[in-house]
């Protein structure tokens, strides 16, 4: 199992591990800024490497004014 699973909202997506945060969410279409991704309980940032088997979660940040 070479894949990461990404969980937003409930709907769950599957990247090849290996690559970047930041490049499995462009894969994906979704946009950094509107997410906070975490592993294990722990923010991570965009540059962190995504490693097989993992499962990282999306929270959505709401913004207004």
């Amino acid at each position: 199992m070479d894949t990461v699973k990404i969980v937003l909202r409930g709907k769950e997506y599957e990247v090849k591990g290996g690559m970047t945060l930041r490049d499995a969410l462009a894969k994906l279409g979704i946009n950094r800024e509107t997410v906070l991704a975490t592993r294990e309980g722990e923010l991570i940032t965009d540059d962190e490497i995504l490693q097989p088997g993992e499962t990282i979660r999306l929270v959505a940040v709401i913004s207004g004014g």
